[in-house]
């Protein structure tokens, strides 16, 4: 027996017991276009909120057809939008009998038991703890802690009835809740439910429901709740939430309060939240970190010195970076530390000692630290220096064969070609984004044919790239970066240039309006499509604290500057073409200021053409690598090389130069 037919067997049995009807006639054909047909009708009443005529027609897909899963699982919603919970809780039941391993199967188990809640809460209890056992850490399961809680607290409530054991498991299943999922959709009835019981509520799980309302942004709410819970638990989340609360005085206080010998009592996590949110209120940072370091004892200090080292001025900071090495040997900074000690040898031309520390570095530390590929490239320049000619060609190819999508990979790349232009390409060709991987899932082609974005995300959850993909195809575009991106970066090996998946990370967004300004402006179209990923990941909404709008992030007072020089008339910053061009023009104008350097336009672009000037003239450097490696900016530094490093993989994977 077939698959389908053996289906369409256990479906005539499920009807039977489930008193739908027979199985009379379920082996009929159906086209597979006309069960499309019959599906997208169906979902466009639904989406027309006519959920009783998409229910009918949902209905009218035979049981061979590989969309009836799906129309089962709709019926159930279609039922559930018209309060028929009887009529929901028999298609979820259905669909749990016919199709026990679907992908949905997870989904339909918890909204059965949602219904269930209301009708017969034990049978939905059980169905509950099924879900937790099955996959404690899904969504799912986790949502499920909540409702598990939830019945008992109305069973023992309607009883009037409530032993101390019943008391704590419900307490239990709120606190797994609020642990695992904080900022979760049900996180606030949580908080809610547990605070409204008549039980002795401990100080610590106070601060859990606090750290919910501070993430959904009720402040007042979370300070009174983290008065409630011990100062020394809470003081890290009271930092940040008074800092919320304009309460900068407070959140300084508790951070040193906090740092003067209550670390043991806080997450590490939450201690250099504390540490940040106390850095953004203060004008020196470097300032800052050497007042902290006095007042810090025990965890969290190693990254106070991270930070007072990352902002120490020029002439200090080698020394600092030793400093921290020698005085947290364990610190998750030590290999930083080692790299920038290792960079301040090669800045010096001290080759000896660059080679030793470097080897010593790369021993330690190749698979394991971001600051790899960094010292592996500078090893290649400092054998060039020396002219060993097998060794720096060997550490160049090591870096782009390891990590071909960083910007050493970059770096290397035009030192092997001994080019003195960071611009390698002026053209890419533009490619679609396309199904991440070789074999193509024409099930999910189908999905987002018929428009069903809903249960395409249930196909795509365990997939990082296909979430991407599947966010690309609903049109969130930033998102679908942010997610692709973060998927590539935990890939120990990166996958060849031609594979899909880097175009998630990379894609190309309005290049024709890039390539027009461009061309007007005399800029390298590439470059501006890198910098706009880097500004707004292609949101022309996108606004930043400091005011900067639309996709290349402009300043309205420099926008309006740029339209008068170059008689440009009305415009609107969120508007794509506007903005792109006034960017370009903006851009061109910088670069024009200083010599026409594309590495100190990136620059200024971001921290000023005032700031890139006086660097030019009291940093001592002797070569690009050199001026951006002493950026006095961390920020600045940080986006010059994220905004090359995109340069790059456009270049690299949309066939440039690269």
């Amino acid at each position: 027996m077939n698959s389908w037919k053996k289906r369409l067997y256990i479906a005539g049995i499920g009807f039977v017991i489930l008193g739908l009807g027979t199985w009379a006639g379920l082996n009929m054909y159906q086209p597979p276009q006309k069960s499309e047909e019959i599906y997208r009708e169906a979902l466009n009443a639904y989406k027309s909120e006519d959920y009783s005529n998409s229910y009918t027609t949902f209905s009218k897909i035979v049981f061979s057809s590989n969309l009836k899963p799906l129309a089962i699982y709709r019926q159930g919603i279609d039922a559930d939008k018209l309060d028929d919970i009887p009529a929901a809780i028999k298609q979820y039941k259905l669909f749990l009998l016919i199709y026990p391993k679907h992908t949905l199967t997870d989904r339909v188990r918890y909204n059965l038991a949602v219904d269930l809640m209301k009708t017969n809460p034990e049978e939905a209890k059980k169905v509950f703890e099924t879900i937790i056992s099955k996959n404690p850490n899904s969504d799912y399961a986790i949502a499920s802690e909540y409702y598990s809680g939830l019945i008992d607290l109305k069973m023992y409530e309607k009883e009037k009835i409530f032993p101390l054991s019943a008391k704590n498991d419900i307490q239990n299943h709120f606190r797994h809740y609020l642990k695992k999922a904080p900022s979760g959709r049900l996180a606030l009835k949580v908080a809610k439910d547990w605070e409204g019981m008549d039980v002795e509520i401990l100080k610590d799980d106070y601060l859990l429901m606090a750290k919910s309302y501070y993430l959904f942004k009720d402040y007042k709410k979370a300070a009174e709740l983290c008065k409630k819970s011990e100062l020394k638990n809470s003081w890290a989340l009271d930092v940040k939430n008074s800092a919320a609360l304009g309460d900068n005085g407070r959140a300084k206080y508790l951070t040193e309060w906090g740092l003067n010998g209550n670390v043991d009592y806080v997450e590490l996590e939450d201690v250099k939240e504390a540490i940040d949110t106390y850095m953004s209120m203060v004008p020196s940072k470097y300032q800052a970190a050497n007042h902290l370091m006095d007042i810090a004892k025990g965890k969290g200090k190693d990254y106070i010195m991270n930070i007072k080292c990352t902002y120490s001025p020029s002439n200090v900071k080698t020394e600092c970076f030793k400093n921290l090495y020698l005085w947290f040997p364990k610190s998750e900074y030590v290999d930083k530390a080692q790299a920038q000690i290792f960079i301040s040898l090669v800045n010096a031309n001290d080759i000896h000692n660059a080679q030793k520390i470097g080897s010593d570095f790369l021993n330690k530390y190749k698979n394991t630290s971001d600051y790899a590929p960094m010292v592996m490239y500078y090893m290649g320049v400092v054998n060039e220096s020396v002219r060993s000619y097998r060794e720096y060609i060997s550490y160049y190819r090591s870096v782009m064969d390891k990590y071909p999508d960083n910007y050493y990979a970059y770096r290397a790349f035009l030192r092997l070609k001994h080019s003195r232009s960071p611009i390698i390409a002026s053209y890419i060709k533009e490619k679609p984004i396309e199904f991440p991987y070789e074999r193509a899932h024409k099930f999910l082609d189908k999905l987002i044919e018929l428009q069903d974005f809903e249960i395409l995300d249930e196909y795509t959850t365990y997939d990082e790239f296909l979430k991407s993909w599947a966010a690309y195809k609903k049109g969130e575009i930033s998102q679908g970066m942010l997610i692709a991106r973060n998927a590539m970066d935990k890939l120990k090996e990166k996958p060849d240039k031609n594979d899909m998946r880097w175009r998630l990370v990379y894609p190309i967004y309005y290049y024709d309006k890039i390539t027009e300004a461009s061309r007007k402006a005399g800029t390298n179209a590439p470059l501006m499509l890198a910098l706009t990923r880097e500004e707004s990941y292609f949101n022309p909404q996108a606004i930043s604290i400091a005011g900067a709008r639309g996709l290349m992030q402009l300043m309205p007072a420099t926008a309006q500057s740029i339209a008068s020089q170059k008689g440009v008339g009305g415009y609107d910053l969120y508007n794509p073409q506007q903005n792109i061009l006034l960017g370009n023009y903006y851009y061109a104008s910088v670069r024009a200021q200083l010599n026409g350097l594309d590495v100190s336009a990136i620059a200024a672009y971001n921290g000023g053409t005032g700031a890139v000037k006086t660097w030019k003239s009291t940093i001592n450097y002797h070569d690009t690598d050199s001026f951006i490696e002493q950026i006095p900016y961390p920020e600045t530094k940080t986006y010059v090389k994220k905004v090359l490093r995109s340069y790059w993989n456009y270049v690299r994977i949309y066939d440039g130069n690269g």
